[in-house]
C-alpha cells in the first residue's frame, strides 16, 4: 500500500512536469513551426530532468540559426529565442545554389533574394572570411561588390556593381585595398573597366 502510493504521487509529480509547450520565435513564420516539429520528439521528456544537449543537437543541424537563447519555463514549456545568421554571399556548389551565412554555414538557397555578392571559385570558407575582414578595415564598401573571383593561386579579383573589375595580388591586400582607395577617390577621367594591383605600388587602369 505504502509503495502504491508512493508511485501514485511519483505520477503525478511527472505529469506535472512533462514538457507540453515548445515556441520559437526569431525565424520566419514557416521554418519557426518546421523547427517546433524537429523539436517535439522533446515532449516525452519530463521539463526538470531534460538534457539541454538534445536540444542543442536539434538546434545545431538549421544552418541559418547563428545564435539561440533557450529558457525553460516552469512547470512545463520551453521558449527558445533565435538570432538567425546574417546572409554574407551566395555560391555554388556542384550545381546546387547556397547562400553562406556569418556563421559559417552553407544554407540551400530559397526563393528570397539577397544583395550579396556571388563567389566563383573553389574556395575555402575561411579564405573569404579574411578577405572580408581585409575589407572591412579599409573601408571599402563590401555591399558594392558585385562577384567575388577566386584563384587557385589564393589570388581574389573584384568586380563592382558598376562593372569594374579590380585585380588583386595573393598577399598585402590590405596595402592593396588602401591604394585602391586612394586612386579612386582622386580619379576622375573615363570609365574604367579594370584596376590591375597585383603589382607592389602600382596601379594599372583599362578603360
Amino acid at each position: 500500500l505504502i509503495i502504491g502510493t508512493l508511485n501514485n504521487k511519483n505520477f503525478e509529480y511527472t505529469n506535472f512536469a512533462q514538457l507540453k509547450e515548445i515556441t520559437v520565435t526569431g525565424l520566419d513564420e514557416i521554418d519557426n513551426k518546421k523547427l517546433i516539429e524537429n523539436l517535439n520528439l522533446l515532449r516525452i521528456n519530463n521539463l526538470y530532468s531534460l538534457d539541454k544537449n538534445q536540444i542543442i543537437e536539434i538546434l545545431n543541424l538549421d544552418n541559418s540559426i547563428e545564435k539561440y537563447s533557450v529558457f525553460k519555463k516552469y512547470p512545463s514549456s520551453i521558449n527558445i529565442e533565435i538570432n538567425k545568421t546574417k546572409i554574407l554571399a551566395k555560391l555554388s556548389v556542384k550545381g546546387k545554389n547556397f547562400l553562406l551565412g556569418s556563421n559559417g554555414k552553407l544554407i540551400e538557397k530559397k526563393d528570397e533574394e539577397y544583395d550579396v555578392p556571388f563567389i566563383f571559385g573553389n574556395f575555402e570558407i575561411k579564405n573569404f572570411f579574411e578577405l572580408r575582414e581585409i575589407i572591412k578595415k579599409t573601408g571599402f564598401d563590401f555591399y558594392q561588390i558585385k562577384n567575388l573571383f577566386f584563384f587557385k593561386s589564393g589570388r581574389w579579383d573584384i568586380e563592382t556593381k558598376k562593372g569594374v573589375l579590380i585585380k588583386l595580388p595573393s598577399d598585402n591586400l590590405e596595402e592593396s585595398l588602401n591604394l585602391y582607395n586612394l586612386f579612386i577617390n582622386d580619379y576622375k577621367e573615363g570609365n574604367i573597366m579594370k584596376i590591375d594591383l597585383r603589382q607592389k605600388n602600382q596601379v594599372i587602369i583599362d578603360e
